[in-house]
């Protein structure tokens, strides 16, 4: 039994998938298979069903993967025991993000923390925040900015970075263009274009409708701020921005702050409330929340 076969084992289970499995680990998808199925012949049992659309767990796989998920664990600690006793910092750190805050400027921080430690490698994801969280808990993840609604994901630190407003636009020519802010509830019996369930900034928007007994009419969802302005623009809808995407769109549409409550979006620097488990993570962490005070 190799350590590789336990750890294809893993990937597979967790992506539920083959193909999948193989480009997480970067490696031919019939070499994982060949690896699985080499240990499925040493422990003479198999450990996967593969009939279905997607690869689950026989009875007897459920019963190997904590055993396998511990070996993996034991020699990456040794690892990462032995790095750290001899002041070496390198590995791989996954770090995640929203797509609209780019004013944050993350490559330059990414930049000056590989110049100080060539050795890490890091990969840097785009995701709604829904995801990212969920890659948080699951360690595939080790740091993300994500968009807060108005708690904080059970079983993750933040650290508040960016904290504005929320905008409503619409197309100069729309019956809200005369106005200068715009109530709520006023939103709520107009079309609406929003962000899709799992960010932060819809999180908030729903929030403030349901204490306030409202129920918000989406008509159209896009995943990013810019497809929501081109909407608005043409006319479909209001468009609810934060405010530095609102901005960006002055020229082309009439923004208004949403007032009666006035709605903030947050967004935030989040790990695992345990800590990460490798130095390199820790390390990325650490220079963010000192690049990031918020």
């Amino acid at each position: 039994m190799e350590l590789r076969q336990l750890e294809y084992f893993v990937a597979v289970t967790e992506e539920a998938s083959f193909t999948k499995a193989a480009a997480r680990l970067h490696v031919a998808q019939p070499g994982v298979s060949a690896q699985i199925r080499q240990l499925e012949r040493e422990l003479g049992q198999p450990l996967l069903d593969r009939s279905g659309r997607t690869v689950r767990l026989t009875e007897v796989g459920a019963a190997v993967l904590p055993y396998a998920r511990a070996a993996l664990a034991a020699i990456e600690g040794a690892r990462l025991s032995v790095d750290e006793l001899t002041g070496l910092l390198r590995g791989h750190v996954t770090i995640g993000t929203i797509d609209w805050i780019r004013s944050l400027e993350l490559p330059a921080m990414l930049a000056g923390f590989h110049r100080d430690h060539p050795q890490v490698e890091i990969t840097v994801t785009q995701d709604d925040s829904a995801t990212l969280v969920d890659g948080l808990l699951t360690g595939r993840i080790d740091l993300a900015f994500i968009s807060l609604g108005s708690e904080r994901p059970e079983g993750l630190r933040t650290q508040v970075v960016i904290e504005q407003a929320l905008y409503a636009a619409v197309a100069p020519d729309h019956e809200l263009a005369g106005r200068s802010a715009v109530a709520l509830r006023t939103l709520a019996t107009r079309d609406l274009v929003s962000l899709p369930k799992g960010t932060g900034l819809r999180a908030v928007l729903d929030e403030a409708c349901a204490d306030a007994g409202l129920r918000p009419r989406i008509a159209f969802e896009a995943a990013e701020p810019p497809v929501l302005a081109q909407l608005a623009a043409q006319g479909l809808g209001v468009a609810i921005l934060p405010e530095s995407a609102a901005r960006a769109y002055a020229d082309e549409l009439h923004l208004m702050p949403i007032v009666r409550p006035r709605l903030q979006g947050r967004i935030a620097l989040a790990w695992r409330a345990e800590g990460p488990r490798s130095p390199a993570a820790r390390a990325v962490i650490s220079r963010a929340r000192d690049r990031w005070p918020g």
